[in-house]
């Protein structure tokens, strides 16, 4: 079995149909909210991407089938005065789990962000994502708190409905 992690290249016809493939499987998952992607994401996100400066994604292939998807989106802390890279999604394929996949997407993640000279990588979670938790803390991801006195930060949102 020969795993290779890429980057994504959105204007590879074979690459963005990778890409929102992966996508829309990681969104009908429980853990993605369990609903396909719309036709218009499916139809766009590649394009939307690509325009994109400070956006990128990886995928990894097993056998040269696509397994893992990794989205990124280049950030700034300005605690630190540095970019900072947001990974935005990490799926990997039911049947490729338990192989590394995540882990050797994350690594190259990692390798782009210290090039790119960023100061850290943050991610989101669900609380009821057992696996997918301990991968990341596995990695070295942890909970972000400034003062434990404080708490830990909370990943709060508002839907902008368009108008």
């Amino acid at each position: 079995m020969k795993i290779k992690v890429v980057k994504v290249d959105y204007t590879s016809p074979k690459q963005a149909h990778a890409l929102t493939f992966l996508l829309n499987a990681y969104a009908m998952d429980p853990m993605g909210g369990g609903q396909p992607l719309a036709e218009g994401v499916m139809g766009n996100l590649p394009q939307a991407l690509a325009k994109l400066p400070n956006a990128f994604s990886f995928i990894a292939y097993v056998d040269d089938q696509p397994a893992g998807l990794i989205n990124c989106f280049e950030g700034f802390s300005t605690f630190s005065c540095k970019a900072l890279l947001n990974i935005h999604d990490v799926a990997v394929l039911q049947p490729f789990r338990g192989l590394g996949i995540s882990h050797k997407m994350l690594a190259e993640v990692e390798a782009l962000a210290t090039k790119r000279g960023c100061c850290k990588l943050t991610l989101e979670v669900l609380s009821g994502n057992p696996v997918a938790r301990s991968a990341y803390e596995k990695f070295g991801f942890f909970a972000y708190e400034l003062n434990p006195a404080a708490g830990q930060a909370l990943f709060l949102e508002k839907t902008i409905i368009d108008g």
